[in-house]
């Protein structure tokens, strides 16, 4: 089974000024990310796995596949914890 994640339906962003905004819609909460965490977030409109969401950043960033591997596993596992991801198994 893989995993992936996705935003929340009700998850809404904007991007100012070198970082970002997220809205949730149904706890009304906002969240401020970083530049690399809003890129992550789009990315997450459709479900992704770790390994697509490394992509995401070594393709846009300077950094190495391990760093931005660990730099994605700790964002989606606070993006689950808060509630703007979501976790689905698939074969």
């Amino acid at each position: 089974m893989t995993r992936r994640y996705r935003q929340h339906p009700e998850l809404r962003l904007t991007a100012l000024e070198g970082e970002g905004v997220a809205l949730h819609l149904g706890t009304r909460r906002y969240y401020t990310v970083s530049a690399s965490g809003l890129d992550l977030l789009e990315a997450l409109a459709s479900p992704k796995s770790l390994a697509e969401l490394v992509v995401v950043l070594t393709a846009k960033y300077e950094v190495t596949a391990e760093d931005a591997g660990a730099s994605a596993r700790e964002f989606v596992e606070r993006g689950v914890k808060a509630g703007v991801l979501l976790v689905e198994e698939v074969p």
